[in-house]
């Protein structure tokens, strides 16, 4: 994912795309300007173009980017954020990763423990049953002993 910045760009080259295109559109589907009340039978066939649709249509998309634009102004950091707040904020984010690195640790251990004390418990099952098998008591009885 892009960093913000590019993000704010690719918004702004998006809303200027939006505008040069809304023009267009609107120059195509403009009626033509009469010149000292003179008019042709070209002008006078053309059938009603639909400005308005089409107005409406690029003022929603031009506000909606332009809204976007200003969704991604406002998450950029502030100017208030200055190099000594960053650092302190980087130091921070370093404890608690420091944290988390630790409780990750115990947990690792704890899984490694109780990993082994399933695989003794596996094993015990395992030579239980060959002993079960192969016809030999899987306990010596008290009086063998």
């Amino acid at each position: 994912m892009a960093d913000r910045l590019t993000q704010l760009q690719d918004a702004v080259n998006s809303l200027a795309d939006q505008f040069c295109n809304a023009i267009g559109v609107l120059q195509q589907c403009a009626p033509p300007a009469s010149f000292n009340n003179i008019q042709t039978a070209i002008n006078k066939d053309q059938p009603a173009n639909p400005t308005e649709e089409y107005a409406q249509l690029f003022a929603a998309l031009i506000a909606r980017t332009a809204k976007d634009v200003d969704v991604l102004i406002d998450s950029l950091p502030s100017e208030e954020s200055t190099a000594a707040l960053q650092a302190a904020s980087l130091r921070q984010l370093e404890e608690e990763n420091h944290d988390a690195a630790a409780r990750l640790e115990e947990v690792v251990y704890r899984g490694d423990v109780l990993l082994e004390k399933i695989q003794s418990a596996l094993a015990d099952i395992a030579q239980s049953q060959l002993r079960t098998r192969n016809g030999a008591p899987s306990q010596p009885s008290p009086a063998e002993s």
